[in-house]
């Protein structure tokens, strides 16, 4: 499956005009309903005169994915299914796509609006960073300050992906290594920490990987 790297405070956007109506897709990376909620709260926030704020969102790994969509006020089946379809066709997982819509006072009918809200969807995720889902073990890791840019440098050498990190007296980090990676870059990092610190194995993953 795919998904796309653009985080809720940066989505990537793309717009239409059609019939003096435009259109505004945004679309970002989320983890559940909750963040994909959150997401299209902020954008109906951000255009308080906006008629519809429409979206459609996919969460979940292959095969337990999970979908929610709304028209927001369009005649059904105008405005969610077809951004639903859009991200379907693309098998996307993990991110949320919403369309604004300002009207300009000319009704567009239902084919108009599917047209309209699928283009705006697709414009939206054009204009996104595309990502592969695969296997990854996560680990966790603490080391001396030293450490810490070389030990980023690899795991990004190998698509790795860095989860989460803390700053105290050392720099714990928590990252994920698609399983393809696992061997080579275990022995990459005891070449680089010399044997002083290893990993700690946490879980089995699905981690997003730039597509390019």
């Amino acid at each position: 499956m795919q998904t796309i790297l653009d985080p809720c405070d940066h989505p990537s956007t793309g717009s239409l005009t059609d019939r003096k109506s435009e259109f505004i897709g945004n679309a970002c990376h989320i983890t559940d309903q909750d963040t994909a909620m959150d997401f299209v709260e902020q954008i109906r926030l951000a255009n308080p005169k906006a008629r519809h704020v429409c979206h459609s969102a996919i969460w979940g790994p292959h095969g337990h994915t999970s979908e929610r969509m709304s028209d927001d006020g369009e005649p059904s089946g105008t405005a969610g299914k077809p951004i639903l379809e859009v991200m379907r066709r693309q098998d996307l997982t993990d991110c949320v796509v919403t369309v604004t819509r300002y009207f300009g006072g000319i009704l567009l009918g239902s084919g108009g609006l599917i047209r309209a809200y699928s283009s705006a969807a697709s414009l939206a995720l054009e204009a996104a960073r595309p990502a592969r889902i695969v296997t990854s073990r996560r680990y966790r890791i603490s080391v001396a300050y030293p450490d810490h840019d070389h030990l980023r440098r690899l795991i990004e050498s190998v698509q790795g992906g860095i989860v989460k990190e803390t700053f105290t007296d050392r720099v714990t980090m928590t990252y994920d290594i698609p399983l393809d990676q696992v061997e080579g870059f275990g022995r990459a990092l005891t070449n680089l920490l010399q044997g002083r610190v290893s990993p700690t194995e946490l879980e089995t993953v699905q981690s997003p990987v730039p597509a390019h």
